[in-house]
């Protein structure tokens, strides 16, 4: 599916199944709060924290797709509600972080391997 597509079906879903958009501030809200659960599975499964004994049946990378897949409805909605096509935004983006940082990476020694490797 193209992000173009998504955009299509989230609309559909949206106006077949959920009666209508949430206010566009409440949807920043349910976003921030995706994000929020996306980065405790992200921390817990590559950061230092641990699961507690009580939420080990939540360790899997499912989970993460899950919460990764939440982040995008969310900002899928948004970008409906507030007529921004997330194709055209993305390509922009891109654009301007290859004209922007074209060799600012490539020049940045914390990127490089480290000496005797």
């Amino acid at each position: 599916m193209t992000i173009r597509e998504a955009q299509e079906r989230v609309d559909h879903w949206i106006k077949t199944y959920g009666v209508r958009y949430f206010h566009e501030l409440t949807n920043m809200g349910i976003l921030m709060e995706e994000v929020g659960e996306l980065s405790r599975h992200m921390v817990r499964t590559y950061g230092e924290q641990s699961y507690k004994q009580v939420e080990e049946q939540e360790r899997s990378t499912e989970h993460i797709g899950e919460e990764m897949a939440d982040v995008l409805w969310v900002l899928i909605c948004l970008a409906n509600q507030t007529g921004i096509d997330l194709t055209q935004a993305l390509e922009d983006s891109m654009a301007k972080k290859t004209n922007r940082d074209r060799n600012r990476h490539q020049n940045n020694e914390k990127l490089l391997p480290p000496k005797g490797d």
